[in-house]
């Protein structure tokens, strides 16, 4: 038996004695139709044949079309997969709560100042205090000198973690609370770093099991081989000339490597990106303000298509 063959069957067992222990009935996963889930569904299916789980996703308004369209795809084939559709009007609800920034932990902390000022976790954050008095401080963990004038009043805009929780935490939890589940089974995996980094298998809110995370011990490098081994397709957008690493909202401000989406989906689905510039605005125009996460100017660097260089010329006759 390889490393990767053990790996599985240590997960296969894990994810029977846990669905056992807790009962079959309780649990739904949450289904974002992205890499990490899809696994996550075939995983699940591995370790209970015929289970009945169902498989709930939350077409929030501004997921990639192509997601939406996998997703129908495996509902037409498989009634365990459920489509809800929050009606979240997601530019008021920015503008009312904030907009994302750098990250979720940046986020939290920034508005934390933005509510009450300088807080003993804002000073450590800044490094204005020790890390023993900062509830939020992970590790080594600290503000980006280039960052640190958004803790001032000069900065005027509203800064929140809170879009995902509204766009699909609590839609999931309303789905949720109303179908009688107790329990949500999540793709989560702690090599993703970030918020992620400390994640476990089993996630208790006080003495109570939250959520079930099977994949939190895994890596990309055992994800990528259990899809090969298992044939699993995934959505379009993680094969050439897509080349997608993840599928989350499209356009995320907290994607470190937004930039380079925002350049694919110019290119293929030009409609999308227009969505991207309306929805986080604010955020793309203070990230090429002060040159962050290498984002360029809208126009620059953009290639010319066929339909608007003809319609150049047109403009250009007498």
């Amino acid at each position: 038996m390889t490393e990767n063959e053990f790996i599985l069957a240590d997960r296969i067992a894990k994810i029977k004695s846990v669905i056992e222990k807790y009962g079959e009935e309780n649990f739904y996963i949450s289904f974002s139709g992205g890499k990490d889930s899809t696994v996550l569904h075939h995983l699940i299916d591995e370790a209970l044949p015929g289970n009945r789980i169902p498989r709930v996703y939350s077409n929030t308004g501004i997921e990639y079309k192509a997601i939406v369209k996998f997703v129908e795809e495996l509902q037409a084939e498989d009634d365990r997969i459920i489509i809800i559709e929050p009606s979240v009007p997601i530019k008021k609800m920015l503008e009312e709560v904030g907009y994302p920034f750098k990250s979720k932990h940046y986020s939290k902390i920034l508005e934390l100042y933005q509510r009450k000022g300088m807080t003993k976790a804002v000073k450590v954050y800044l490094g204005l205090e020790p890390a023993e008095s900062g509830a939020f401080i992970r590790g080594n963990h600290r503000c980006p000198k280039m960052l640190e004038y958004q803790f001032t009043e000069d900065f005027k805009q509203r800064v929140s973690p809170k879009c995902c929780d509204r766009l699909k935490k609590e839609p999931l939890h309303e789905w949720q609370k109303e179908n009688g589940y107790k329990y949500g089974i999540v793709g989560i995996m702690a090599a993703e770093g970030g918020q992620r980094e400390k994640a476990q298998c089993l996630a208790f809110k006080g003495n109570k099991l939250k959520n079930f995370q099977p994949l939190a011990p895994l890596n990309k490098d055992w994800e990528d081989w259990y899809i090969k081994e298992r044939n699993i397709c995934l959505c379009k957008l993680y094969y050439p000339p897509y080349n997608f690493t993840r599928t989350g909202c499209k356009g995320c401000p907290y994607n470190l490597n937004v930039q380079r989406e925002l350049d694919t989906l110019d290119k293929y689905f030009p409609a999308e990106r227009k969505q991207c510039e309306y929805i986080w605005k604010p955020i793309y125009e203070e990230y090429r303000r002060i040159g962050y996460r290498n984002m360029r100017p809208l126009d620059e660097g953009r290639q010319t298509t066929i339909e608007e260089f003809l319609v150049n010329m047109d403009e250009k006759k007498p």
